[in-house]
This record gives structure tokens, sequence and C-alpha cells, in this order.
């Protein structure tokens, strides 16, 4: 017998409506430091520090995509990526930035699908009309794809079809 979750259109603009009034924190644990924004300038301030190589395994576990795909995604070779992780090097700016605003995007597109992750990870896999047929994985690699994915999911989260 399965069961199955009736869907709650109401639920998604309460829980929208809340989140703004209320402020949204986001936060990324890599190696045993847990990095905790709410603002932009918070995420400046992540970024001009910069995170260490271990973000790539952590984006990766969270989007349930495999370290290659991001490090493709991320235009980074894996050797580099393998040098540098043992070195315990950072990331470049770019690359920090890209790390947290695809975990704000994880973070939110959860909460669109009720916390269901294999719908979330499934609907990231699927080619998607509303980002010219594409998945919305195949986005991840700059910030106005992440933009659009992240446009996307409000639209989904309002009712709209996306």
């Amino acid at each position: 017998m399965s069961t199955t979750k009736t869907f709650d259109p109401g639920k998604s603009i309460r829980r929208a409506r809340r989140s703004k009034v209320q402020g949204q924190k986001w936060s990324i644990a890599i190696a045993k430091t847990e990095f905790v924004w709410s603002t932009k300038m918070d995420r400046v301030d992540i970024i001009r520090k910069k995170l260490p190589y271990e973000a790539i395994e952590v984006v990766s576990f969270r989007a349930n995509l495999p370290v290659k795909r991001v490090l493709q995604l991320l235009d980074m070779p894996q050797t580099t990526y393998n040098k540098k992780r043992k070195a315990k090097a950072l990331l470049s700016s770019r690359d920090s930035e890209l790390v947290l605003v695809l975990s704000e995007l994880l973070d939110f597109g959860l909460s669109v699908f009720n916390s269901e992750e294999e719908k979330f990870y499934r609907w990231l896999k699927k080619p998607n009309i509303s980002l010219g047929n594409v998945t919305p994985e195949s986005l991840f690699d700059s910030l106005t794809g992440i933009q659009e994915v992240k446009n996307s999911l409000t639209r989904l989260e309002f009712g709209n079809m996306a």
C-alpha cells in the first residue's frame, strides 16, 4: 500500500510569506566549520574569506550529484581538485560564491518540494520547458543559470507550471 501526500498549495504560499517576514538563514558545514549567513553581505564576507575545497563534496552530496559532475560544473580538472584538497587550499572567490548560492538554491528547492528529496532530485534531472528544455542541474555552472532555476522553483511554489 502506497502512501501519498496530498498537495496543499496554501502551505507553500504561507511558507513563502513566513520566510520573507522572518528572514532566512542558510548554513553549510564544511570540515568541522559551519558557515552561516542570512544576508547578501554576510555571503560576501564568506566569499571573500573563501571556502575550503571540501565544499565541493558537500555540494555534491546535497545536490545528489557525483563529485566529478560538480567539478565539470565548476570547470575544474580532477587533478587540480585532488591536489588542492590534499593541500587544504581554498576555493577561488567565484567557486566559493557558486557553492554558497547553490546551497541556498538547494535549500529553497527542498522547501518548495516540501522536503521530498526524491521528487526534488528527479525534478533537477528532467528537462524543463521553462528553462529552454534543459535540465535544471545543467544550469548550476553560472550564477545566472542558478537564478533561472530559482525563478522556475518560485513559479512552481506559487502554482505556475515550471
